[in-house]
């Protein structure tokens, strides 16, 4: 697999052909692995998906854990939550705008690598972009910059999703 050190080439077709444990992304013909999460990381996908699980009708969307998105021609992304209007096709790599994306820190993640794949989502369309630390920090991407998330629910953009960080924390296991 992938390293620092020695980038594993391959070509689109094969990477959308092949599976990787845990999934893998595809920037401009690179295979990038994505950090193999651990317990808090897991307890924090788990938690998000379970909120908008509760709304899944009454908010008319669909929830995937871990499903590729192509964000541009050649590069395809893998968050860790993605939130879909329901009403949109289903697609198995999705190629219309999420309503949301969540990326759940790894202590692997590097902050260079994870503003560029923010930049994917918000280059995408994707208006909803939140980065969750299992550590207490939790972020919003906007234009290009993280911003300290609030407390406060907020309605998600272009839905009837609200986001809601102290709801979702009492999920955590």
């Amino acid at each position: 697999m992938a390293t620092a050190t020695q980038p594993v080439h391959m070509s689109l077709d094969l990477y959308l052909k092949s599976s990787f444990e845990p999934d893998a992304e595809y920037v401009d013909g690179v295979i990038e692995e994505r950090p193999v999460g651990e317990n808090d990381h897991s307890s924090w996908q788990f938690a998000i998906q379970q909120w908008f699980a509760r709304h899944l009708q009454e908010w008319a969307i669909r929830v995937r854990p871990e499903l590729r998105i192509q964000v541009s021609k050649n590069r395809y992304r893998v968050p860790d939550v993605t939130i879909l209007d329901r009403n949109l096709p289903v697609e198995q790599i999705v190629t219309h705008a999420p309503i949301a994306v969540f990326e759940i820190l790894s202590p692997e993640d590097s902050i260079n690598r994870m503003m560029t794949k923010l930049a994917d989502y918000e280059h995408m369309g994707i208006k909803t972009i939140l980065v969750l630390d299992p550590n207490g920090r939790h972020f919003r991407y906007v234009a290009g910059r993280l911003e300290p998330l609030s407390p406060e629910p907020f309605d998600l953009p272009g839905s009837s999703c609200r986001f809601d960080l102290s709801e979702i924390e009492k999920l955590l296991d």
